[in-house]
């Protein structure tokens, strides 16, 4: 899930050049802040079994021990 608030500043402050570290600071924390005051929320379009399910093969591929711990 950083991945997902990575890629949010990135769209909105990490697109452009920043002045100082002060100041990126500051615009990174105010965009922490708003995004918690609005609560926002990951709506998944998937449940675990149906990514578990799809990825398992790539699992394996990574580490065959995985597979004790996937169903199929």
């Amino acid at each position: 899930m950083i991945e997902i608030e990575f890629s949010a500043l990135a769209r909105l402050c990490l697109n452009r050049r920043i002045p100082t570290l002060e100041k990126l600071e500051h615009e990174v924390m105010a965009i922490i802040h708003e995004r918690h005051e609005k609560r926002l929320k990951i709506h998944w379009q998937f449940t675990v079994d149906t990514a578990r399910g799809k990825l398992n093969s790539h699992y394996r591929k990574v580490n065959p021990h995985n597979s004790k711990y996937l169903t199929t």
